[in-house]
């Protein structure tokens, strides 16, 4: 069925494209741009998270297409400038990575410096600390050795059989939506069950894919680079009490501070899905003093104000997006019904 949704979504966005409605029309002021991972494409068949993936080569077309159609790239800072002011003739785009990993001092770093533009890194602090848990690449390789696997779910044990590619797609789909529901510390005991009993190293798979400080300090240094904050440990904030949900917020943007000493004033919702964060979460980051926050719902940013600047939408590049064509029409807007205002802490009575 996911298959299908994502078949039905490009069709609908290359329609748009040859019925002309991206380059005759356009709405919003800009568009915030969402990666998680760019390097090369990698062989074997299972790869569950390779949607989550673009390659140098894709990020360079997709730098030079949005120059060559008239978009300015801009920091964070300036997208609330945007935001809030009159529409400017020329539109936007901002490009954010989500993770701190590895591959962007390696692979995507050189194309951004080649183009000169800037970019903003979403932290999770406990990553560059060498203790963050990345469980869903734990979960990815279980699946990817195994083609028996068990393990405990709530009160039973559960027992999978994954003899190939498709199923083995089918069990990370409703392991990866199982996890995302537990708390925090149901998920981390879960996975360390799960990783446990199939020698899966998590804590070596998580050191290897994130940056250390080292790496975030040389990027920091750049003046086109905005370090934002993405939490400590990347929790689905929703699965959490709130004064939990702050502390992670404050904690993240506290530590991040007094590593790059600095005022950090933007933030992403960690996975930032309906499902992930809620209007409580809105608040508590106007409350925690960012500037921004940014969610994954996909969207158009607005000016003039409307376009709440703590749950800004933002368009995933990644490797859904197989085209320019897709790229224009999802920047133009005219794929996206606005988003509606989320309240913010002046709201409230």
């Amino acid at each position: 069925m996911a298959s299908d949704d994502r078949w039905l979504e490009r069709l609908r966005l290359e329609l748009a494209w040859f019925t002309g409605r991206a380059a005759l029309g356009s709405r919003g002021a800009g568009a915030i741009l969402r990666l998680e991972r760019v390097r090369p494409r990698r062989h074997g068949g299972f790869q569950p998270l390779r949607a989550h993936e673009i390659t140098p080569q894709f990020l360079d077309r997709a730098i030079h297409a949005l120059k060559r159609w008239g978009y300015d790239f801009i920091g964070m800072d300036e997208v609330c400038r945007r935001a809030v002011t009159l529409p400017e003739q020329r539109r936007f785009v901002a490009l954010t990575f989500d993770g701190a990993h590895k591959d962007l001092v390696d692979f995507a770093c050189p194309v951004l410096a080649h183009h000169a533009v800037p970019f903003t890194i979403y932290v999770p602090t406990a990553f560059p600390d060498g203790v963050g848990q990345a469980w869903w690449l734990g979960l990815e390789q279980v699946i990817a050795r195994e083609s028996r696997i068990s393990l405990m779910m709530g009160e039973k044990e559960q027992r999978f059989n994954v003899a190939d590619r498709a199923e083995k797609q089918a069990l990370f789909s409703h392991l990866e939506s199982w996890l995302r529901s537990l708390s925090p510390a149901d998920l981390s005991a879960a996975i360390a069950d799960l990783c446990t009993r199939y020698r899966v190293d998590l804590a070596a798979l998580s050191r290897e894919a994130a940056m250390d400080w080292e790496d975030l300090a040389k990027l920091a240094a750049d003046p086109l680079v905005t370090i934002g904050s993405a939490t400590v440990n990347y929790p689905v904030l929703a699965n959490m009490k709130d004064a939990a949900a702050l502390r992670e917020m404050n904690m993240g943007k506290a530590v991040a501070e007094a590593a790059f000493r600095r005022d950090v004033g933007h933030f992403a919702f960690p996975f930032g899905d309906r499902t992930s964060f809620r209007r409580s979460h809105v608040i508590m980051a106007e409350e925690a003093g960012f500037a921004s926050a940014v969610s994954t719902i996909p969207g158009i940013v607005d000016a003039e104000g409307r376009t709440n600047l703590r749950a800004l939408p933002r368009i995933s590049l990644d490797g859904r997006v197989r085209s320019l064509r897709m790229l224009r029409v999802l920047v133009s807007g005219v794929a996206f019904a606005p988003v509606k205002p989320t309240g913010s802490a002046s709201d409230r009575t």
